[in-house]
């Protein structure tokens, strides 16, 4: 059901003073429309009026946001959820202070968007609180930024072009991240490495199994991994060239596979998809290199006193909140290929290619996945209507989100290639 249009705000920014808060706030400030209602909002009303000043800046015949300072007491959320339609939420990490968030937009029926890559966290959230959003008719997507939208996305295009053009169904997609040039913000960093400090390892395996976020039962690989990949992490690949493995690659094939299932499951994409995700490379050398070492960083943040370690040593890079300066983040680059097998008995059968990359801090782009989300929930009713509610992903909003990305500077295209003879 639409949100009632009677609230106060349009939208809320939740964590608007840290890191990416700051970066999704500008983008609102100038490229959203200047009668949006909306407020910045966190702990310290000093900080979120200094926000407020600053944004002060970029137009000043805008709408300027309000401040709402809040705690994160369920009783606080849930007042602030009452006031807007959608809360977008950059406060992480996500398992130490967010759940209260989308409880109380789950109970009260506000869309609610963050940019999280935390799968155990996803994993909770999904198992307490998806049929209360359901009933209510909050449409919650985490995971709309870097972590998972690009890989969501491209995957939802592939298919969606090859039953299209071809009338078939899509057999695997394998991706890859052709290119990224950016440092991680401390937010990052805290996360990634004290993620194990809330879950077990139990736990984080449950909520990282194959299909493990999907409500529909995944199909079982029709293909199956090369043994180099298996044993080198490195995999080769006609259009995509020397893969390995990538850091990333674990919540973006949950959410991709989530979105499988929510689809329609068999009837989406096709009874037998598979997706795989990974990282170019220069050469098999290289590749096992990074195979490796994300191995044994994984291996020793299972070890409490390395996981300790490694988590001073982040804090001294970043910490949260922190990040690189703009100056910097201009310099980013971020591209991901993909390529998609038609599921056909055929020895060659048909492939498409798709591309995403954005020129530009990442970071920056985060917080515009955000907007632009929040964008297609506020303008097209009839999507939120078709939605219902629930624990959703990126590739629910579909070719309306695309179309906001790409008129923000994103450049996302497909093809079908030519076919083998």
């Amino acid at each position: 059901m639409p949100l009632a249009k009677s609230r106060t705000y349009d939208l809320i920014l939740l964590g608007a003073t840290g890191y990416t808060g700051k970066l999704c706030a500008e983008h609102i400030a100038t490229s959203l429309p200047t009668d949006l209602k909306w407020a910045v909002s966190g702990r310290s009303h000093e900080r979120l009026a200094s926000i407020v000043e600053n944004l002060k800046g970029y137009d000043v015949q805008r709408v300027q946001p309000s401040v709402e300072v809040v705690t994160l007491s369920l009783d606080d959320l849930r007042s602030l959820a009452k006031k807007t339609r959608i809360i977008l939420n950059t406060v992480g990490p996500y398992y130490k202070y967010s759940s209260p968030v989308v409880q109380a937009c789950a109970e009260n029926g506000t869309h609610y968007l963050d940019v999280t890559g935390e799968t155990p966290w996803v994993y909770e959230m999904i198992q307490k609180h998806h049929d209360a959003a359901k009933e209510s008719g909050a449409i919650i997507i985490p995971e709309i930024g870097l972590e998972s939208a690009p890989s969501d996305l491209l995957a939802w295009t592939l298919a969606t072009l090859i039953r299209k053009e071809l009338s078939l169904n899509t057999r695997e997609v394998i991706a890859s991240v052709h290119q990224v040039n950016s440092q991680p913000s401390g937010g990052t960093l805290a996360t990634a490495t004290g993620i194990l400090d809330h879950y077990s390892l139990a736990e984080f395996m449950k909520s990282s199994a194959p299909w493990a976020l999907s409500p529909v039962t995944g199909p079982k690989s029709s293909k199956t991994v090369p043994l180099a990949t298996k044993l080198l992490g490195v995999r080769k690949t006609q259009h995509l060239g020397t893969l390995t493995t990538s850091i990333a690659a674990g919540p973006n094939v949950a959410i991709v596979q989530r979105s499988w299932g929510l689809l329609g499951g068999p009837k989406s994409y096709g009874p037998h998809f598979q997706y795989h995700e990974y990282m170019r490379v220069k050469n098999s050398l290289a590749g096992f290199i990074i195979h490796a070492a994300v191995c044994l960083a994984s291996l020793a943040m299972t070890v409490p006193p390395l996981r300790w370690l490694m988590q001073w040593a982040a804090h001294n890079i970043y910490a949260p909140g922190q990040g690189a300066s703009k100056e910097a983040n201009a310099k980013d680059v971020f591209e991901l290929r993909a390529i998609a097998e038609a599921d056909q008995d055929v020895p060659n059968p048909h492939m498409a290619m798709a591309k995403f990359r954005y020129d530009g801090g990442i970071y920056y782009l985060t917080g515009v996945f955000l907007a632009e989300a929040a964008m297609v929930l506020l303008t097209n009713d009839d999507l939120a209507t078709k939605l219902q509610g629930g624990i959703l992903t990126p590739a629910l909003l579909g070719q309306p989100f695309i179309d906001r990305l790409r008129n923000a500077g994103v450049s996302l295209e497909s093809r079908i290639m030519p076919q083998k003879r």
